[in-house]
């Protein structure tokens, strides 16, 4: 700036009104001197507080004077200041805009994270949701099978069953199933549970009838065939003997008594002639008359009528059996001798192996096949 503000408000100040007359007053005026009271009275008030004024505009503008020249500084030291501020300002501003530049940037980098973040959560969620669905499908399909594992066994179990006519295939495949599920510990198969744990005990508690027992009893009849005798050839070795004496007690003994002697030869001739004599009821006269040869086939033909019910009984065809130990039985009654002891144990066990060899009823595991198809029915889950 040209011009400062004092040397404007010296310019702009007002020159007070002259007191004095100037200087190059013309000689001439000096007499007129005792003439200025009179003139100086004759002025109005106003000019008499002239000098008045003018000091204190004076004044006035000696403090404008100084308040100007502290404003001006102040207004310097502002602009100084300003200045600083601004250059700070544009500085503050420049680095603003470079961490505008880079918050902006980092908005993107963090926007483009957190898109790929959500994609990621999303694809997360999708494989949470499949990995679930899988679970549940092999939980259910685990379920399923096992379902249909113990049903498959309880079907061949029954065939097996009722091939065997026993019950022990079936009561150890619902063993099998009980303790396959008390391993899994499902509530879902707890009701199945409870229908095996049902049908077992049902299973344990039908009758079992030992066929081995009974091909055994059979195989020892068939071994006593060729033994048992026949009504044409009486066993004589049924018959009582007469009581002999002992080579040794006869010769240890001194001096025999004599009616010992007679007694023991009167017993040894009744017992020849009671040998020479026997009476026995025939009611097939036919029997009697049966050459050796005869025999020969009727004893082989009794057995093979035991081996087809032996082998009939193991293959569980108990009509078969039943008839080919009725037909057993009436030969062994019709040509073989009923008082011999071996005879009579003979017919006692075809009896006892026909009293047995019956349909065993075989109990169903009704229970458990229906558990297990309501179970498949109902999805897993409800």
């Amino acid at each position: 700036m040209s011009d400062t503000p004092d040397d404007s408000l010296q310019n702009a100040a007002p020159r007070p009104p002259d007191a004095s007359p100037p200087a190059s007053a013309p000689p001439s005026a000096a007499p007129a001197a005792p003439a200025a009271p009179a003139a100086t009275a004759s002025l109005p008030a106003a000019w008499r507080w002239a000098p008045w004024g003018a000091a204190a505009l004076a004044a006035i503008s000696a403090a404008s004077l100084v308040f100007a020249f502290t404003t001006h500084q102040r207004v310097r030291q502002l602009e100084t200041e300003l200045v600083r501020r601004q250059t700070d300002s544009g500085t503050q501003a420049a680095e603003a805009r470079v961490l505008a530049r880079q918050a902006e940037q980092g908005a993107r980098e963090a926007s483009a994270k957190l898109a790929l973040l959500e994609a990621r959560l999303a694809e997360t969620a999708l494989q949470r949701t499949q990995i679930e669905e899988l679970i549940q499908g092999l939980a259910r399909s685990r379920d399923e099978n096992v379902l249909a594992d113990i049903d498959a066994a309880l079907r061949v179990a029954l065939q097996q069953s009722a091939i065997t006519g026993s019950v022990e295939p079936l009561v150890a495949t619902l063993r099998q199933a009980d303790e396959r599920l008390a391993r899994f510990n499902q509530p879902r198969l707890e009701r199945v549970r409870r229908a095996v744990a049902q049908d077992l005990e049902r299973a344990r508690n039908a009758g079992v009838t030992d066929f081995a027992g009974l091909a055994i009893r059979l195989d020892e009849v068939i071994r006593q065939i060729d033994e048992l005798p026949l009504l044409a050839t009486p066993d004589k070795r049924g018959r009582p003997q007469a009581p002999l004496m002992p080579p040794a007690a006869a010769a240890s003994a001194a001096v025999p008594d004599l009616a010992e002697r007679w007694r023991f030869f009167g017993q040894t001739v009744w017992s020849e002639v009671r040998g020479l004599v026997r009476v026995t009821r025939i009611d097939s006269p036919e029997a009697v008359l049966v050459s050796p040869e005869q025999t020969m086939y009727l004893r082989e033909n009794l057995k093979l009528r035991l081996l087809n019910a032996r082998l009939a009984l193991l293959s569980r065809q108990f009509d078969t059996a039943a008839a080919d130990l009725r037909e057993s039985q009436a030969l062994l009654d019709r040509w073989f001798d009923r008082g011999a002891r071996r005879v009579t144990l003979a017919g006692e066990s075809l009896r006892q192996v026909s009293a047995q060899a019956r349909q065993v009823v075989v109990p169903r595991p009704d229970a458990t096949l229906a558990a297990i198809a309501t179970l498949s029915a109902v999805p897993a889950g409800r």
